[in-house]
């Protein structure tokens, strides 16, 4: 059976893994929001940064990605999305159901916010967002190189999110 991930965030730029299918895809009931504090990747304890986080909402709707992996590696691939999402705990793994772009439905790895975990901050403004997004900077570089390539991968598979372009261009204005 195959392992499919959807990516929403930094796993559509950078999987870190050999990919045999890559389709856009939709998953129903959480929204893509900046409402998870970054104290390992971007940003630190003394100065969290803020990454993209699936908060649950009923009537929300996200775009993304769904990426097959191949039969022979979804072991390591598991292993290897563990070790990088859950490095916190602040994401749980759940097997979703999510739509793909010709129709078909698959079960896909998911890691969605724990919203009663201390690192959860949904409903910020999107400028308190773009402030800490701006300032921010952890052991995988910048909070700003995080929201960039998000932004920048979205815009050309088409996805559009109001939300990270309004963001994109008020962090590059707070920064340049």
């Amino acid at each position: 059976m195959t392992m499919w991930v959807f990516g929403y965030g930094s796993l559509v730029w950078k999987p870190g893994f050999d990919v045999a299918e890559r389709v856009l895809a939709t998953l129903p009931g959480y929204s893509r929001s900046f409402c998870m504090r970054s104290i390992h990747h971007r940003g630190t304890d003394a100065n969290p940064g803020l990454v993209l986080a699936l908060d649950e909402a009923p009537d929300a709707t996200c775009s993304g990605v769904a990426m097959a992996v191949p039969d022979e590696s979804q072991d390591q691939v598991l292993e290897y999305l563990r070790e990088r999402e859950l490095i916190s705990s602040a994401y749980l793994e759940k097997f979703l159901s999510v739509t793909l772009a010709d129709g078909r439905e698959v079960e896909a790895v998911t890691y969605v916010i724990d919203a009663d975990h201390v690192q959860y901050c949904g409903g910020l403004d999107l400028e308190e967002q773009a402030q800490i997004i701006a300032r921010a900077h952890g052991g995988m570089g910048p909070n700003t190189e995080y929201l960039y390539n998000t932004s920048s991968h979205l815009s050309e598979l088409g996805i559009y999110d109001p939300d990270l372009v309004w963001l994109t261009k008020r962090v590059k204005s707070l920064v340049d």
